[in-house]
């Protein structure tokens, strides 16, 4: 018999250990997390009185694609236009804790003569709260609905993605002898123009790709459809010099904006549970006793230091994004802790090599004593706060609470702002596609038309060729550039406010022609030896022809329309199925006109009934825009549309007609029957008789079930079995008939 490969035996021990050490944890009411990180500890080398894994190698590559599937998933649950509508609040606590505890994490380490490099990485892993544990910590003490802890969760969200974008700045810092400024500036637009390009790109057609497949996807395919771009943006992440967990959280965050986004969570959820259990005990495996035992006093320290900071920096990093001081406390006090993106951080330091090893096991200690810690600081924040408003004199809480208040309630933005703002991201968003675009023709294109036209004669034709084709794939883009906002409510409303803000307008316009231009000149210059003075004269005149181009306009709105419905398909497929509501409801509440669900009972009086039946409109004065049935929708019903139990109606009417309506659907309902046991069903015999009635008649004359409300089951004619009866059959005297109906019924046919 072949022997069994080492990895197999080694999944086997690690699956079985932190199956039964989870049991017991969820049993304890602990983090699961905690759990596998002790069942790492059970199953390593440094363990000697149990099984150890043999090959670490192969499940330290099980545990990286552990990390690229928990970011995955991260990214499923993330949405850009989520950040987008928190404001600028959490933002700034975000930004001022993560600055915060890094410098304290630096501090610290320099205090213990550790090196610039692990300095740096314990910076990163004290600056990131645990998601999880936090979650997990409201949920148990019953906060997680509470105001505060909505706050906790916009920051925690934040940090995770600061996060990854801390992940590629430690990458280019540990492959960097000592980058100077112009390198971290470097990386920081690298990152960014990779970010902007693979969610542009991504949200155009991923969706479009999903949707026209949609009926040939079931589960299964899904599930690798949705790894398989996972990993293939993984894959394109690391060629381009970032991690392999950075593009996977990009294809998450993508396909979060689609409509299969949930599907695809529920679907990948086993695979990032079994993957990232595996991550989270190999993290336990690096758990050195004797490393604990000689570097208590710097991990006391680092808990000293969360605890502390977390708690001091913390609160003041919430009172300046507007928080109250006391909902600033318990804030700060419930982000007390270290977890898994410590751990990833860690993980990342050892692959490069760049860390010591003892600094592992130290972070993973200091995680698991802050966890324990967590439930306690959450519940010392109240009293906490308490004792600051006691001690702090009541004119400074006043101005600090005045200060939050007003803080949080700064949101307007002036139509310079505003327009600027808008005119900042269209030119960013077009400027890194048309640079992607360039490239790519640059790159690809370019060589294959010469190979395709090869021959000094044919040079420049095929280079003339390379520049029509990008330049005819640009004008779109550069029309978009220049043209999008000119005619929007901000830029309208300047122009008419005062004359003064037009020059200042146009040349807002002229600035994004020059732009356009240049794109235009860097082609041209690649492509010929023309002077400067002839190539800007072409670029001049190809932006003038794109701007008055038909065509240009026509691609341009189209495309730009196709990506809007993209990012919004998952909220148009949430209002399609009543999960959410649609967006003109903010227009009918100006006008004190109000949108509401009502779910008819199953008991309602009014099924099998048609609208026009009904007369809502004019009992109630409500209008109903839309029917859900099961997984469908009908909008704007005709009359002759019926009503069944179990449907979903929205209603449009004032406050006053809609609580009556919710009130007649409540009371129209046919009740309890309080007189069930008259409604029992009964078998009994009927004999015709010569002076019975139904003598000579057929069943339909005999009015057995529609005036006596009874139902010939079968005519008896001295055989075991009933004979069926014909409907067309006349009873005839001494016929014995079967019937089954309410006792009343059965008697009222006896006594005939």
């Amino acid at each position: 018999m072949a022997d069994l490969a080492p990895l197999i035996r080694d999944l086997a021990l690690m699956l079985i250990v932190a199956g039964v050490v989870t049991l017991l944890f969820k049993k304890l009411k602990q983090p699961l997390v905690l759990g596998y990180i002790v069942a790492g500890f059970l199953v390593s080398p440094h363990m000697p009185y149990t099984a150890s894994v043999v090959d670490t190698e192969s499940i330290h590559l099980w545990a990286d694609i552990g990390v690229m599937f928990l970011l995955f998933s991260l990214g499923l649950d993330f949405s850009f236009k989520k950040i987008l509508k928190m404001g600028i609040s959490p933002i700034i606590s975000t930004v001022c804790i993560i600055f915060s505890m890094s410098m304290l994490g630096v501090v610290v380490g320099h205090a213990f003569g550790w090196s610039r490099m692990d300095c740096i990485f314990l910076g990163g892993m004290l600056a990131m709260s645990s998601t999880t544990i936090i979650y997990k910590a409201f949920d148990d003490l019953g906060l997680r609905q509470q105001k505060f802890a909505g706050m906790v969760m916009s920051v925690l969200i934040l940090e995770d993605i600061l996060a990854i974008v801390m992940m590629v700045m430690l990458s280019a810092l540990a492959s960097g002898n000592n980058p100077d400024g112009g390198q971290m500036l470097g990386s920081i637009l690298k990152i960014g123009f990779f970010l902007v390009l693979w969610l542009v790109v991504g949200i155009f057609a991923i969706p479009l790709v999903l949707r026209k497949a949609r009926r040939l996807i079931n589960n299964e395919v899904l599930l690798i459809v949705a790894l398989g771009l996972c990993c293939a943006m993984a894959v394109f992440s690391s060629e381009v010099g970032f991690s392999s967990a950075f593009g996977a959280f990009i294809m998450g965050s993508i396909l979060a904006e689609t409509v299969e986004a949930e599907r695809i969570e529920k679907l990948v959820e086993p695979v990032k549970n079994l993957f990232g259990a595996i991550f989270f005990v190999s993290v336990g495996m690096l758990v050195d006793p004797n490393i604990i035992v000689s570097y208590a006093l710097p991990i006391a320290a680092l808990v000293l230091t969360i605890l502390m900071g977390q708690s001091i920096f913390g609160t003041l990093a919430f009172m300046l994004g507007g928080e109250s001081l006391k909902s600033a406390v318990r804030c700060g006090f419930s982000m007390a802790q270290i977890g898994e993106f410590s751990f990833i951080i860690a993980s990342l330091g050892l692959s490069l090599g760049v860390i010591s090893n003892f600094l592992y096991p130290v972070v993973v200690a200091v995680s698991v004593i802050t966890t324990f810690l967590t439930p306690y600081m959450i519940r010392l924040s109240v009293p906490a706060s308490a004792a600051l408003e006691r001690r702090l004199p009541k004119r400074l809480i006043r101005i600090l609470n005045h200060f939050s208040t007003n803080q949080s309630g700064a949101t307007g933005k002036s139509l310079w702002r505003a327009l600027l703002l808008q005119m900042g991201l269209n030119i960013v968003v077009y400027s890194i596609l048309s640079l992607a675009i360039i490239s790519i023709m640059f790159t690809f294109v370019e060589p294959l038309i010469h190979k395709l036209m090869p021959g000094k004669e044919l040079y420049w034709w095929a280079n003339a060729l390379t520049g029509v084709l990008t330049i005819t794939i640009l004008a779109p883009f550069l029309r978009a550039m220049i043209m999008k906002k000119n005619r929007s409510e901000e830029f309208k409303a300047l122009w008419d406010e005062n004359s003064r803000n037009r020059f200042p307008l146009m040349f807002t316009v002229l600035v994004r022609i020059m732009l356009a231009v240049a794109f235009v000149f860097y082609v041209c210059h690649h492509l010929s030896r023309f002077t400067p003075a002839v190539l800007i004269t072409v670029g001049v005149l190809v932006v003038v022809a794109v701007i008055f181009s038909r065509l240009a306009k026509k691609n341009s709105i189209r495309m730009e329309r196709l990506f809007l419905n993209n990012l919004r398909s998952r909220d148009i497929a949430a209002q399609v199925s009543g999960h959410k509501r649609p967006l003109y409801e903010g227009r009918l509440l100006d006008r004190d006109i109000h949108m509401a669900d009502f779910d008819i009972p199953m008991d309602t009086r009014w099924m099998g009934h048609t609208l026009r039946q009904l007369e809502w409109g004019k009992k109630y004065g409500v209008h109903i825009s839309s029917i859900f049935r099961a997984n469908h929708r009908l909008n704007i019903p005709d009359g002759d549309y019926l009503i069944f139990p179990g449907d979903k109606v929205q209603a449009i009417g004032t406050d006053a007609q809609l609580a009556a309506f919710g009130h007649a659907v409540k009371t129209e309902v046919f009740g309890e029957d309080l007189n069930f046991e008259q409604h029992e069903m009964k078998l009994s015999q009927l004999v015709i008789t010569a002076k019975s009635p139904f003598v000579g008649k057929t069943l339909i004359d005999s009015g057995i079930r529609s005036v006596y409300s009874c139902m010939v089951v079968g005519l008896e004619e001295g055989k075991e079995s009933l004979t069926p009866v014909s409907p067309t059959r006349r009873f005839q005297v001494g016929d014995v008939l079967w019937v089954v109906g309410e006792q009343e019924s059965i008697d009222a046919l006896n006594n005939l």
